[in-house]
C-alpha cells in the first residue's frame, strides 16, 4: 500500500513497498497520489541514524526485560554488572530484541558491528530488519542508546529521495538545530524497508 509520511513543515515521502516512490511538498505528493494513505506526524522527517554502538549495545551489555525492572533497573547493563548475570542464547536473544527496539525507539535505522559472534543475537537482529553497517573507526565515547549521547558525529543512514530506501524517522522538534539539542528520545515514528517499526504512543 503506498503510504505518504508527512511532518510539521509539509516535507513528505511517498513510501511504495521498501523502497521512496517520491519526496516533496505534501500538497504536490497528495495530488499525484489521491488514493495514498497519508501519516501526519508533529516534527521533523530525517534520514534515520546509525548508531556506531552495534558490537557493544547488542552483544557487550544486556537490556533488562520490563519484569527484571526492580532487579536491574531500565538501562543496558555492561561490564561487572553483566558479567553477574548468567546468560544463555534464549537471554542473549531477548536482550538483543529489546535493545534494537530501543535503538528504534531513537530514530535508529542501521547499527555499525564488526561481527556479531552470538548466533542468537545475529538471529534477533536479522529478523528485525535493523541495517547492519560495518565499523567506522574507532568507535570511542560512551555507547548509548541515543546517538546523541554518545561524544561522537552523528551519523544519519542514505538520503531520503526517489529510489532509494525507506528508512528514515521522525522527530518531535522545530529543526535540525532542536534534534541535535534535545536528542534522538525526542523520536515519534521510525520506518524501516517501508514498515512502521516504532510509534510513539
Amino acid at each position: 500500500m503506498l503510504t505518504i509520511h508527512a511532518d510539521s513543515r509539509g516535507r513528505a515521502l511517498a513510501v511504495d513497498g521498501a523502497w521512496i516512490a517520491d519526496a516533496g511538498p505534501l500538497d504536490k505528493l497528495v495530488a499525484d497520489r489521491p488514493r495514498a494513505r497519508v501519516r501526519q506526524w508533529p516534527g521533523i522527517l530525517t534520514p534515520g541514524l546509525v548508531n556506531l554502538y552495534g558490537d557493544e549495545l547488542l552483544e557487550g551489555a544486556y537490556h533488562p526485560d520490563p519484569r527484571e525492572v526492580e532487579e536491574l533497573g531500565t538501562e543496558p547493563l555492561f561490564g561487572d554488572a553483566l558479567a553477574t548475570l548468567t546468560m544463555d542464547d534464549a537471554r542473549w536473544g531477548a536482550s538483543a530484541r529489546r535493545g534494537v527496539q530501543r535503538m528504534l525507539a531513537n530514530g535508529t535505522v542501521a547499527a555499525a558491528c564488526e561481527h556479531l559472534r552470538n548466533r542468537a543475537v545475529r538471529d534477533a537482529v536479522r529478523r528485525t530488519g535493523l541495517g547492519i553497517v560495518g565499523r567506522l573507526g574507532r568507535p570511542g565515547g560512551t555507547p548509548s542508546l541515543d546517538p546523541y549521547a554518545s561524544g561522537r558525529p552523528v551519523m544519519f543512514a542514505e538520503p531520503r529521495e526517489s529510489g532509494s530506501a525507506a528508512r528514515f524517522a521522525v522527530f518531535d522538534v522545530p529543526d535540525e538545530a532542536a534534534l541535535a539539542e534535545r536528542g534522538a528520545g525526542t523520536c515519534v515514528a521510525t520506518v524501516v524497508e517501508g514498515r512502521l517499526v516504532y510509534r510513539r504512543r
